[in-house]
């Protein structure tokens, strides 16, 4: 259920209980719930799947805290640019 910053599923007990800190931590340091990052999640793989062949298995978010603003980075494995008829 829970995905290494909605990316790999965790397979240890031990993997999803940090998986789930994580996301406790990131909604409590950005106020994006979970529920949120799914969804953004979501959009960016409808967009960017428009235009490029990706590997949604190996796509992974993660939000990070600077100083003035929280910065969010998407890293996405492209497997091939999407032909259009």
């Amino acid at each position: 259920m829970f995905k290494k910053m909605l990316g790999k599923e965790p397979t240890s007990s031990k993997e999803i209980a940090k998986e789930r800190l994580r996301l406790v931590l990131i909604h409590d340091r950005t106020d994006i719930s979970p529920v949120m990052l799914q969804a953004l999640k979501a959009d960016l793989i409808a967009v960017i799947s428009e235009h490029l062949d990706i590997d949604q298995s190996g796509i992974e978010i993660t939000i990070t805290e600077g100083r003035e603003h929280s910065r969010l980075m998407a890293t996405i494995p492209i497997l091939g640019r999407r032909v259009k008829p």
